[in-house]
């Protein structure tokens, strides 16, 4: 299997879970929304590095690596890499309190997490997709006429 079907493999993966973080949105399901808006920004940012030959890690945020692996990419998406590293980062942070609230405190992810993280988590995933599909769908051109 090449880099571009592995690639096209793990993108699947990614755009399919922003539909589920459009439809948690929808749904008024705040803290689904992140959590999965931080597994499609992982998961497309992984499709990325998968792109360029990198193994991606076993670790949630890609940030760090993909402004190791810059180089790698076209001019257009090198431009991108700290907007994207900066999503990771803070999609990341909240991976864990979307899916188990604070279990310290005894609060759960739903009471945690409103609408506007929620949205926020949504147009992070947006823009990531929109990126890494460009990237790795050449093809298809600068348009992402299904967002």
């Amino acid at each position: 299997m090449t880099n571009r079907e592995m690639a096209r493999g793990y993108f699947a993966q990614a755009d399919y879970r922003l539909q589920q973080v459009e439809r948690a949105v929808q749904d008024g399901q705040w803290a689904i929304a992140v959590r999965q808006a931080q597994e499609c920004v992982e998961q497309a940012l992984k499709a990325a590095l998968r792109l360029v030959g990198i193994e991606p890690p076993c670790w949630h945020d890609v940030g760090e690596i993909l402004r190791r692996a810059r180089s790698r990419f076209p001019n257009w998406f090198q431009a991108e890499v700290e907007k994207l590293a900066d999503i990771s980062r803070e999609r990341g942070r909240h991976r864990e309190l979307s899916f188990y609230g604070d279990e310290e405190a005894g609060t759960p992810p739903n009471e945690i997490y409103r609408e506007p993280e929620a949205r926020r988590a949504l147009e992070d995933a947006r823009v990531t997709c929109h990126l890494c599909r460009r990237l790795i769908y050449p093809e298809e051109g600068a348009t992402d006429e299904r967002r």
